[in-house]
C-alpha cells in the first residue's frame, strides 16, 4: 500500500464523513439561529429552550436525508471492500 492510496483513502472517508453530517449539522444551526432570533425578540433567555428544537431539527433531517445517507454510506463501503485487492498489494 502506497502513501498515496493511503491519502486518497482518508480523504475519501473525511469526505464521506463530511457529507455524511452535513445535513444534520445544517439543519441544527437553522434551528439554532431561529431559536435565537426568537429569544432575542421576546427577550426569554433561557439556555435550555434551544435543545428540543435543535433535536427535533437533526431528528427531522435524519428523516428525510436517511435514503441518501445510506446509498452514500453504502457506496462508500461497497468501494471499500472492491478495492480491498488494490489495497494489500
Amino acid at each position: 500500500m502506497t502513501t498515496e492510496t493511503v491519502m486518497d483513502l482518508g480523504r475519501s472517508a473525511i469526505e464521506t464523513m463530511i457529507l455524511l453530517s452535513a445535513p444534520m449539522l445544517l439543519f441544527s444551526l437553522g434551528a439554532g439561529l431561529l431559536v435565537s432570533i426568537f429569544q432575542a425578540v421576546t427577550q426569554i433567555n433561557e439556555a435550555t429552550l434551544s435543545f428540543v428544537p435543535k433535536i427535533l431539527a437533526v431528528f427531522l433531517a435524519f428523516v428525510l436525508f436517511f435514503p441518501w445517507m445510506m446509498s452514500l454510506g453504502v457506496g462508500f463501503t461497497v468501494n471499500l471492500f472492491n478495492n480491498i485487492p488494490m489495497y494489500i498489494r
